[in-house]
């Protein structure tokens, strides 16, 4: 059955219409309770770190160990985006 979000109130329904109800665990909200608190600017800052870092790696010549610190440029820039998605919508806005 296919499922489609409701935008404005948040919940999800399937094709019928009906309601799903599904809420997140105790680990995840304390987790979400802790990520809301960092700012957006400091996972930017750490990837943009993470280029500085990768970039002087590769020009001593270091490529190996450029390559592995260049590639937590991503993870650390889907961590922003979840912060962010986090603050916006939280995980449980109907059950707060």
């Amino acid at each position: 059955m296919m499922k489609m979000q409701n935008i404005n109130s948040g919940n999800i329904t399937d094709s019928r219409g009906v309601a799903a109800r599904h809420s997140e665990g105790e680990i995840a909200k304390t987790i979400e309770e802790q990520t809301a608190k960092i700012p957006s600017e400091t996972f930017l800052m750490a990837a943009g770190g993470a280029i500085f870092l990768s970039l002087t790696l590769k020009m001593t010549g270091r490529d190996h160990h450029a390559l592995f610190v260049g590639q937590w440029v991503a993870p650390i820039l889907i961590l922003g985006l979840y912060n962010k998605l986090v603050k916006v919508a939280g995980s449980d806005r109907t059950c707060r």
